[in-house]
């Protein structure tokens, strides 16, 4: 593990009192801890934290963070959001989110798959699926206390969660931090409407490819461990038409079936198979990230 320790002076143009900023970097988990003798702000503590940075140790930081909304924001807001981060596991099944209840943390996934979903008399229609480029109960941000939808972990992995209080004065003191989860949550919420205009206007191949897609760039992978049975489920479809669709996209080499694994083989064939709400999805969450936007445009 690696620990940067920056011992700033005592009210440096701010008039904070001196204190000292912790930054231990390890793969993809990092805290942030402060310590200070006296009272200062956490945008005062974030610019202090800032002077004794070199480009190598953001760059350390930044590099640490897999989370796309996380990747965004500055190193200076990075630290001062990190003291309130704290590193979660995602077990298969752990539900994140329950419906018409207030949620407690937000959840920035860093790894894994999150099925965002409608229960409603013993039914299940899944919105959308939320993986490294978003966060889990962001929309409560910004309206509403209790819960629409359902979360629930289709794919183990990680994640970092903070309090939403927590969350909502970093996102009072540090506007570019509500921006960001803004520009998450209009590319979350035309995913859950496009979704549902889809499963009234397209054909069963073209929803499966598309769903495909959309949860393989949500893990950034071409393996899903997801069975006939789920996909059936969430997607409202017969489970003998999910399986003969299956076979068929396996037949013209699209993808390989495994038990309990579907891996993608020709990822743009498949892309291609999929209705046009890929594109209109996939596009809303590339806008939401100019990074990505800008590598797509050079490649």
């Amino acid at each position: 593990m690696l620990f940067v320790v920056a011992f700033l002076p005592a009210r440096i143009t701010t008039g904070c009192p001196s204190w000292a900023a912790i930054f231990p970097i390890r793969g993809s988990q990092f805290s942030v801890c402060f310590t200070a003798r006296g009272s200062c702000t956490m945008r005062e503590r974030s610019n202090l934290a800032m002077l004794s940075w070199t480009g190598t140790v953001r760059q350390n930081m930044r590099s640490s963070v897999k989370n796309q909304i996380l990747a965004q924001i500055s190193p200076p807001e990075l630290a001062a959001l990190g003291e309130f981060l704290e590193p979660v596991v995602l077990r298969e099944r752990m539900v994140l989110q329950e419906t018409k209840r207030p949620l407690d943390h937000i959840y920035f996934v860093e790894s894994g798959l999150v099925s965002l979903r409608i229960v409603a008399a013993g039914s299940i229609l899944e919105t959308a699926v939320i993986g490294h480029r978003g966060a889990v109960g962001a929309s409560l941000l910004f309206g509403g206390h209790l819960s629409t939808h359902q979360s629930v972990v289709l794919f183990p992995g990680r994640a970092h969660k903070i309090r939403v209080g927590d969350l909502r004065r970093m996102m009072r003191d540090f506007p570019d931090i509500r921006e960001h989860l803004c520009q998450y949550v209009r590319a979350l919420n035309l995913h859950s409407a496009q979704t549902g205009l889809c499963g009234v206007r397209h054909d069963r191949e073209k929803r499966l490819a598309c769903w495909l897609c959309l949860s393989s760039d949500a893990v950034d992978a071409f393996v899903l461990p997801v069975t006939h049975d789920y996909l059936s489920s969430v997607l409202a479809l017969r489970r003998a038409g999910v399986t003969e669709t299956l076979i068929r996209f396996e037949e013209q080499g699209l993808i390989r079936k495994m038990r309990g694994v579907l891996q993608i083989d020709d990822r743009m064939r498949l892309e291609q198979k999929a209705c046009s709400c890929y594109k209109l999805i996939s596009g809303a969450y590339a806008s939401s990230d100019p990074g990505a936007s800008q590598h797509e445009s050079m490649g």
